[in-house]
């Protein structure tokens, strides 16, 4: 009897250790009125992930439809000084704002004659508002850069 008792205790006290240590779900990107955004807790376990890994890990994933298939996707690695996750942090501002434009620009933008895609305003002539550029030393498939854009589309485009 002793034994049982013993080991229930034992049992409820790594449970109970277990939930003090490992954070509930979603709890690193919850969002809090006093520490900051969701925004920034992803940006500091972003870092947090890069400082422990190689450039080269996959932090996250963009989705394409394609016509025929399954959807082709574009990784975002963490990177270097001039590619990837941390050029973006740093050249461009990482933000839940370019993270929404970025998904945007690759999943329903236009090839945008960069290696990669771009979204404009639905106006004439058009005018390109977010760039991605893909391809690194990494791989094809990874996103280099992205920003903002504020001018007319490339000569050749459709006139008005």
């Amino acid at each position: 009897m002793l034994h049982k008792t013993a080991t229930k205790t034992a049992l409820a006290a790594t449970a109970a250790l277990s939930a003090l240590l490992i954070p509930a779900a979603g709890s690193a990107s919850a969002a809090s009125p006093v520490s900051g955004s969701t925004v920034t807790a992803r940006a500091n376990s972003y870092d947090a992930t890069c400082r422990s890994h190689s450039r080269t890990y996959v932090l996250k994933k963009y989705y394409r439809r394609v016509p025929v298939g399954p959807p082709t996707f574009y990784t975002l690695r963490c990177g270097t000084s001039t590619w990837g996750w941390k050029h973006i942090k740093a050249g461009h501002g990482w933000n839940s704002t370019m993270d929404r434009k970025i998904s945007a620009a690759i999943g329903t933008g236009s090839l945008n004659g960069r290696g990669g895609y771009s979204t404009y305003l639905n106006q004439c002539p058009r005018v390109e508002k977010f760039r991605t550029i893909l391809g690194t030393p990494a791989g094809r498939g990874d996103l280099l850069t992205a920003y903002n854009v504020d001018r007319p589309a490339a000569a050749g485009a459709a006139r008005c």
